[in-house]
C-alpha cells in the first residue's frame, strides 16, 4: 500500500508558563499511513492525539523530524496549500474552523479558494449540507447553532472539498446517537471511495470499525495493530487508560450465563446477532423492576413550568429553543436530561443557573423564583454551579491554577490555595503538574476537567452539567462518573444532560427526555429506556444493556422489563438460570 502520510522521528512540544521549559506532546513518532486506510488513533487525554492529527494535516510543524504528505515535505512552504487541499480535518473544537457569517457561506469558503465555478460551488454546498442534515439551516449564522450542529457544519466544510484524506478529531464527541451514526456512515462511505480516514476517538466501538488502531501514551506510539490485536489484551488497555468496546465488555460480563457467546464481539450488531434463544423449561411471569420516584420530602431543587425561550426574537433568524418546557428535580436527586442535538437541553440548564431569564413561564431554583424581580443573581450562581458543554467558553484565565481559583477568589475564600488543590485533585488533575499549565495547550478532556474543578471549587449546593463526560478518555470518564455518583450519594443535587445513554442509566434514577424544545417523556430511567421506538423517533438510542435485554426478551427469556444497566442485566440472567 502506497503511503500517503509519513512521520519520521517526529517531536513536538508546547511552551511552559512564562516561556519556561516546554511540555513534550509527541516524541520519536515514526509511522506511515497508507492511501485508503481507515485508522483509529486512541489514547488517554493528553497523550498527543490532537497534536498528532494537526501534524498530519500540516497545521503544525514538528520541532524535530519530518512530516511528509503525498511525497511532499510539510517543512517546505511551497507545499502548504497543496497539503491542506489533500488532507481535511474536522477539529476537536469545530467552532475554531468556522469563518463565514452563514452556514452555506462557510461551506462555500474553501470551495471559493479552490476557484471553482459558482454553479459547482452551489451544487457541492447543497449536496453536503443535505448529507449532514443542515440544509434547512443554510442561512443561519454558525454561532447560533448548537454544539452538535457546529460539528456537522465543520464536517460539511471538509467533505465539500473532496480531500484525499479526512481526519476526524473527536468529531462525534458532542453528537447525539443519530449524529454519531451519521458521521460513522460518512467514515465508511469515504473509506469505500478510497479516501484515507483517520479517526481520533475515545469511543472504543468507533475504533473497532477501523482497519488499524494506533495507541498513543505520553506522546509515544505504544501499540499499532488491528482492532482484534489491540483489544485482545484487557490489562494493556487498562494501563493505557482505555477499555474494551462496549459490546465486548458487555459480552464478557454476560458470558457466565450466555456461555455460547463467541469471542471478539466488538460491535453492537455482532453482539445482538449472537444472543441465544431461551432454552429453559417452565414459565416465569414477566415483571417490571421497581420504579424510582422523585422524593419531594426535602422539596424541589429545580422547577420549570411552561418555560419558553426564543433566540433572536423578532428577527429573520428567530429560533424557538424551548416551547412550554417543564422539568422538576428534587433536592438531593441525580436527574438526567436526554435529547437529540438542538432539543433545548443546554438552554434549559442556562435558565436554571440564571444565565438566561424566562421570556415566559416560571423557574424556581432552590426556593427562589427566577421569573420574579429582586433575584440576587451573583449569590444564586455561587449556589448553583454550571459546567458548559464547551468548557472553553467559561474560562477567564490563561493558566489552569488561576482559572480554578477565579471564582473562589471573587467569593473571598480564605484557604484559596488548598481549595484549588482539592478541586483539581478531585477531578484527577495533579495540582503541582497542572497548576501552571497554559489552558490552550490542554486536550479537550483536560479542559473539561478544569471546567468541572472550577465549578466544584465554589462548593455549590447543586450542579448543572452539560455533557460532563464528552471528550474524556475511558479511564477519566469512569473517574468522573464515580465522582458524580459520590456527590449524589452525599446529597448534592445534580442535573446533567448527556448523549451517552449508558452514563444516564448508570448515574440517574429518573430522566426527562426533550425533543423540539419541550419535555416529551419523563420517568424512571428503566421505564424511559423501554420506549425504544419513541426514543429512536427523537434521535436517541437506549443503552446497549437495554437493547440486549429487549432482544433476549424477544427470544423468549423471562426477564423483567426496565433493565438498563449491565449489572442489573447480569443479575436478572443469574436469577433466571439459578
Amino acid at each position: 500500500m502506497k503511503p500517503l502520510i509519513e512521520l519520521k522521528n517526529v517531536q513536538y512540544g508546547y511552551p511552559g508558563r512564562g516561556g519556561g521549559s516546554s511540555r513534550v506532546a509527541l516524541q520519536d513518532v515514526d509511522l506511515q499511513i497508507g492511501e485508503g486506510e481507515w485508522v483509529a488513533v486512541v489514547g488517554a487525554n493528553g497523550s498527543g492525539k490532537t497534536t498528532f492529527a494537526r501534524l498530519c494535516c500540516g497545521l503544525l510543524l514538528p520541532d524535530a523530524g519530518q512530516v511528509w504528505v503525498a511525497g511532499m515535505n510539510r517543512a517546505e512552504t511551497r507545499h502548504r496549500a497543496e497539503i491542506h487541499s489533500r488532507v481535511g480535518m474536522v477539529f476537536q473544537s469545530p467552532e475554531d474552523q468556522l469563518v463565514a457569517t452563514t452556514v452555506a457561506e462557510d461551506v462555500a469558503f474553501g470551495l471559493e479558494n479552490l476557484q471553482l465555478t459558482p454553479r459547482e460551488i452551489g451544487r457541492r454546498v447543497e449536496e453536503t449540507l443535505r448529507a449532514v442534515g443542515l440544509w434547512e439551516l443554510r442561512d443561519r449564522p454558525p454561532h447560533l447553532l448548537s454544539a452538535g450542529q457546529v460539528q456537522r457544519l465543520a464536517l460539511a466544510g471538509v467533505l465539500a472539498l473532496r480531500p484525499q484524506a479526512v481526519i476526524f478529531d473527536e468529531a462525534t464527541a458532542m453528537l447525539d446517537p443519530q449524529g454519531r451514526h451519521m458521521v460513522q456512515k460518512w467514515m465508511r462511505r469515504l473509506h469505500d471511495r478510497g479516501v484515507t480516514v483517520i479517526a481520533v476517538t475515545h469511543f472504543m466501538d468507533e475504533a473497532a470499525l477501523a482497519q488499524r488502531v494506533i495507541v498513543l501514551r505520553g506522546g509515544q506510539i505504544v501499540a499499532d495493530g488491528s482492532p482484534a490485536q489491540i483489544f485482545a489484551d484487557s490489562q494493556a488497555l487498562e494501563s493505557w487508560g482505555l477499555e474494551l468496546p462496549p459490546a465486548a465488555a458487555l459480552a464478557e460480563r454476560l458470558r457466565p450465563w450466555l456461555t455460547g457467546l463467541p469471542q471478539h464481539l466488538y460491535t453492537e450488531e455482532a453482539l445482538l446477532a449472537s444472543l441465544p434463544s431461551f432454552s429453559g423449561h417452565g414459565f416465569r411471569e414477566q415483571r417490571s423492576l421497581a420504579q424510582v420516584e422523585a422524593s419531594s420530602a426535602g422539596g424541589a431543587a429545580f422547577v420549570a413550568r411552561g418555560l419558553q425561550h426564543e433566540y433572536l426574537s423578532g428577527t429573520p433568524f428567530a429560533s424557538m429553543a424551548l416551547r412550554n418546557a417543564n422539568v422538576e428535580v428534587a433536592l438531593g436527586e441525580v436527574h438526567g436530561l436526554a435529547g437529540a442535538t438542538g432539543s433545548g437541553k443546554s438552554t434549559l440548564l442556562q435558565h436554571l443557573n440564571g444565565l438566561l431569564k424566562p421570556q415566559a413561564g416560571q423557574v424556581l431554583v432552590l426556593g427562589e423564583a427566577l421569573h420574579e424581580p429582586g433575584v440576587d443573581w451573583v449569590a444564586l450562581r455561587r449556589r448553583v454551579g454550571l459546567v458548559f458543554q464547551n468548557p472553553e467558553v467559561q474560562f477567564f484565565e490563561p493558566y489552569v491554577g488561576d482559572e480554578v481559583a477565579f471564582g473562589p477568589r471573587l467569593a473571598g475564600v480564605s484557604d484559596l490555595r488548598e481549595r484549588v488543590r482539592w478541586a483539581m485533585e478531585v477531578v484527577g488533575l495533579d495540582f503541582e503538574t497542572f497548576k501552571d499549565r497554559w489552558l490552550m495547550s490542554l486536550s479537550g478532556g483536560e479542559k473539561r476537567r478544569v471546567a468541572l474543578a472550577s465549578a466544584l471549587a465554589l462548593q455549590p449546593q447543586a450542579l448543572l452539567l452539560d455533557e460532563p463526560t464528552a471528550g474524556l478518555d475511558p479511564h477519566m470518564r469512569r473517574s468522573v462518573l464515580r465522582l458524580l455518583r459520590s456527590l449524589g450519594q452525599e446529597g448534592k443535587t445534580l442535573l446533567l444532560s448527556s448523549h451517552r445513554m449508558e452514563d444516564l442509566a448508570w448515574l440517574c434514577g429518573r430522566l426527562t427526555v426533550f425533543a423540539g424544545g419541550q419535555d416529551v417523556l419523563r420517568g424512571a430511567a428503566g421505564e424511559v429506556f423501554e420506549q425504544v421506538t419513541a426514543l429512536r423517533t427523537w434521535g436517541l438510542e437506549p443503552p446497549l444493556a437495554a437493547r440486549v435485554a429487549k432482544t433476549l426478551i424477544e427470544r423468549g427469556w423471562p426477564l423483567p422489563v426496565g433493565l438498563a444497566r449491565p449489572s442489573a442485566l447480569a443479575q436478572a440472567l443469574h436469577e433466571v438460570l439459578q
